[in-house]
């Protein structure tokens, strides 16, 4: 074994018990966190191409089962419904597996496949890509089955504790208004609240992948809790909402839309905003409508005070 492989199982090794500590202390957004990067870079190395790894693929393959599991204990964590759930007896009994990889010969105790890997473009970069459609008016390819698979767990956190004369917010992303809704495949949406400056001022959030599909709409019907007291927003800060979806073709998840929400728009009872063109102007200086079809983001606030 060399010392680069050496170092790496190490580091993942590392990665996994912090996960696992985390997870059973209850510790459970940290506990996500850890979950999904190291399964990232599980997934990265289940597929590399470069010829020096030391990695059978048998043992490539049983990695990326190792990533999939990972992402299965994160989504189980985030899930309101028992059934079906991931357990972290259940995860434990990968450690050995991943520390000893180089000689691991038994069959993978669960029945899981590697998930493919996704690309996810930071903002800005897919803007430097050769595009085989346009966005607007061309479509995705065949068109995806009417219910998503749950692969994309999501980063939905929890409510804040609430503060006497404080106010929080809950928005329910219910749908989105989309032409070419059945074509899009895995959507998810991001939620970030940045300042004119586009800075964050809480943590950014995805949503899981979308339920369903259903003739020009995307459905969520998902929570978004709001990471910072109403009161405490900074002048002039917005909550974003992109939409991104996966491009098989090109092999990575880019933003389709976006829309945002201003701090006056913050009332209780349902909303609807405009989509806008990518890339995402966070600063909101060059905004231009994805559509003249009134096709539209469709939330619900909800406001709680102490």
């Amino acid at each position: 074994m060399s010392e680069v492989t050496r170092s790496l199982l190490q580091r993942w090794g590392a990665s996994f018990r912090r996960g696992a500590d985390f997870d059973s202390w209850g510790q459970l957004v940290e506990a996500i966190d850890e979950y999904q990067i190291l399964a990232r870079h599980l997934q990265k190395e289940a597929q590399a191409q470069h010829n020096n790894s030391e990695f059978t693929e048998e043992q490539k393959k049983t990695i990326g089962k190792i990533a999939t599991c990972l992402e299965l204990r994160s989504a189980a964590l985030q899930s309101t419904q028992s059934q079906e759930e991931f357990k972290l007896e259940d995860l434990k009994k990968l450690e050995p597996i991943l520390k000893n990889i180089l000689t691991y010969n038994k069959e993978f105790p669960f029945d899981v496949q590697p998930v493919p890997l996704r690309r996810i473009l930071a903002p800005g970069e897919e803007e430097h890509l050769e595009f085989e459609e346009d966005e607007e008016e061309g479509g995705a390819g065949a068109g995806s089955p009417d219910s998503f698979p749950a692969r994309v767990p999501g980063t939905l956190l929890p409510r804040l504790p609430s503060e006497p004369g404080m106010t929080l917010l809950t928005i329910r992303i219910e749908k989105i208004g989309l032409k070419d809704a059945g074509q899009c495949i895995d959507p998810y949406i991001t939620v970030s609240v940045k300042d004119l400056n586009g800075i964050d001022l809480t943590p950014v959030q995805d949503t899981p992948v979308a339920s369903r599909k259903e003739d020009t709409y995307v459905h969520f019907n998902v929570d978004i809790e709001l990471q910072k007291h109403v009161e405490k927003l900074t002048k002039g800060a917005a909550i974003f909402f992109e939409f991104k979806h996966y491009k098989p073709k090109k092999r990575f998840t880019s933003t389709k839309c976006f829309a945002f929400m201003e701090m006056d728009e913050i009332k209780p009872g349902p909303i609807v905003i405009e989509l806008y063109k990518k890339p995402t102007d966070f600063k909101r200086k060059k905004l231009q409508l994805l559509t003249k079809k009134p096709l539209y983001l469709h939330l619900h606030q909800t406001l709680h005070k102490e």
